[in-house]
């Protein structure tokens, strides 16, 4: 257990980090599952306004350290991908 004031107080902190991480998390694989429910009900007009909400979201991700911009990239990438295969 930590001894120190420093470390404690370093505790806390992860705690509080580690939730509001969580959530960010959380909230883009939401915006990403909205557009991929729109995907297979084939709906192209649903899924190219859920694809505009959700890019906004991921690459949020990337500048508060949550996601890999290379895996923001990918996950993108894919999803207009499959976005514009529907017809």
């Amino acid at each position: 257990m930590a001894n120190t004031p420093q470390a404690k107080k370093r505790i806390r902190r992860n705690d509080r980090r580690a939730e509001i991480n969580g959530n960010r998390i959380s909230r883009i694989r939401t915006f990403i599952k909205k557009v991929e429910s729109a995907i297979e009900a084939g709906n192209k007009t649903d899924a190219e306004q859920a694809l505009a909400a959700a890019q906004p979201e991921l690459f949020r991700g990337v500048s508060k350290g949550i996601l890999h911009k290379n895996t923001a990239s990918r996950k993108f990438s894919r999803l207009v991908k499959s976005v514009t295969a529907l017809a």
